[in-house]
């Protein structure tokens, strides 16, 4: 394994507190706001998932901007960047992974009291498996072979195995398989033609893994007995709906090449998923939806709400939270006004509840929900400091508090 680097330097916590959460730290816990700020300008930190640890605490994969080697290009790919705060939401290490590591993708997946994620070597492009300790301590970094370019994952409980996505840049193909926590692939690597030749597939995945351009919402899944994909197939940004024992798809959602297509999904019973889409700028919210996952449909079929509030092309984190004995969905997306915006609704009906709005004075982009153990909700993000200087964010937003918004 490559020597992991620590990087130590001064971080400023900076925490948004009223007069009574300062007299009393229990509310200091469950509420707060907590921006992760670095006094060397040329640092850039990225958030992609948070996992609470056994302690309360928060462990946080993020991406980091790599430095330029002397006489040479600049890196392509973004770095690994690893940090831990403690249930209060203050700074209590970082991890910089060495730079042969690259392009981390989440989700920061927590197994039987270790944390695990996906990233690739830098040269070979394979894909790595990465375990850590709750402190952010890289314990084993375990090559999956043949597989390259990660762009999705997520953690099947039923098989106990992941999910992985991946890009296959030789054969022009969407590759899929099942990998243990030990890196071992398990069955066969399934693979979807993306449109072999086809310049206009190629930039948008190249510009994708460079951060060059667009990020793609690429995801992987579950649903049912059908397993899913959100990626390239023939040409065109698609929800693809699939067996792996069988070679052609089940069902696809077609998208508008890169232009449209899902966003976000999230299975809830049979065929009834929470969604999202995008097309050509637009965004759609699809909280209660039925998706056809047989034969070829279009997501600019499904409607849904539109909100033009978002930015162009949002990303957008769905997750169903139980609150106060009632499941809601909650959304997570970027508002035209620079904040976080987070929208309420039922998830039996669909019917919206209440929106939330996270953030001041700087400009704030969201990364990932998640509701804690204290049935609270936690936001982790990017703000820009001073408008320039991308640094991570916290929001803890107690029960008590989600309990009103899902009235």
């Amino acid at each position: 394994m490559k020597k992991i680097f620590y990087l130590f330097s001064i971080l400023l916590v900076i925490l948004q507190t009223s007069c009574e959460e300062e007299s009393n730290p229990e509310f200091d816990e469950n509420n707060f706001t907590a921006i992760f700020d670095n006094n060397q300008f040329s640092i850039t930190y990225n958030p992609i998932d948070v996992k609470q640890t056994e302690d309360g605490g928060y462990l946080i994969l993020g991406s980091r901007k790599l430095p330029t080697p002397p006489s040479s290009s600049p890196p392509l790919y973004s770095g690994i960047y690893i940090m831990k705060a403690d249930k209060f939401g203050n700074f209590t290490s970082e991890v910089d992974v060495d730079a042969a590591y690259v392009n981390p993708i989440s989700p920061l997946a927590q197994i039987d009291g270790k944390y695990y994620f996906f990233c690739m070597q830098d040269l070979t492009l394979q894909t790595q498996l990465v375990e850590l300790t709750g402190n952010g301590e890289v314990t084993t970094i375990t090559e999956v072979s043949g597989i390259t370019f990660p762009t999705a994952a997520s953690y099947d409980l039923d098989s106990r195995l992941f999910l992985l996505l991946g890009y296959n840049h030789v054969d022009k193909q969407t590759t899929f398989c099942r990998v243990t926590t030990s890196g071992t692939i398990q069955g066969a690597v399934n693979e979807f033609g993306i449109g072999v030749g086809d310049d206009n597939i190629d930039e948008p995945l190249l510009n994708h893994f460079t951060r060059t351009g667009t990020k793609l919402p690429f995801a992987v899944g579950k649903a049912g007995a059908q397993f899913y994909f959100n990626g390239f197939y023939n040409y065109t940004f698609s929800l693809v709906f699939f067996n792996p024992s069988q070679e052609n798809p089940a069902g696809v959602v077609q998208g508008q090449l890169d232009e449209g297509g899902m966003s976000a999904v999230l299975p809830l019973a049979g065929n009834k998923f929470a969604a999202s889409r995008f097309n050509f700028g637009d965004n759609y919210l699809l909280p209660n939806v039925l998706l056809s996952t047989t034969g070829i449909s279009s997501s600019t079929d499904l409607g849904g709400y539109s909100l033009p509030e978002l930015v162009s092309n949002a990303r957008v984190r769905i997750l169903s939270a139980l609150i106060d004995t009632k499941k809601i969905l909650i959304y997570g997306s970027d508002s035209r006004s620079k904040q976080i915006a987070l929208l309420f609704y039922d998830e039996s009906t669909g019917t919206f509840i209440s929106s939330k709005y996270l953030g001041f004075s700087n400009p704030f982009e969201i990364s990932s929900l998640l509701q804690t153990a204290d049935g609270g909700l936690v936001v982790c993000g990017t703000t820009y400091v001073a408008g320039r200087f991308p640094r991570i964010c916290l929001f803890k937003i107690s029960k008590e508090e989600l309990e009103k918004n899902s009235r």
